[in-house]
């Protein structure tokens, strides 16, 4: 597992669970979960309110270019 300098390792894979717990697949959950820009908390929100988890990425996935996404 990579971490980012915002996140160390044991912070991510908390972060992968709470995402996984929450129903976001385990792919993107970990994709996010190592992504300091996402709001997790915010994510979490929108897939409990019915949001699909990809819907939920792609709204609070942070911008970097023109094509960035998820």
């Amino acid at each position: 597992m990579e971490t980012t300098p915002r996140h160390p390792r044991n912070v991510v894979r908390w972060r992968r669970g709470a995402l996984e717990h929450a129903g976001v697949p385990r792919g993107l959950a970990e994709r996010l979960a190592r992504e300091p820009g996402v709001d997790l908390h915010a994510l979490i929100g929108l897939v409990e309110r019915g949001c699909p988890p990809e819907t939920a990425a792609r709204i609070l996935w942070p911008l970097r270019g023109p094509a960035a996404r998820p």
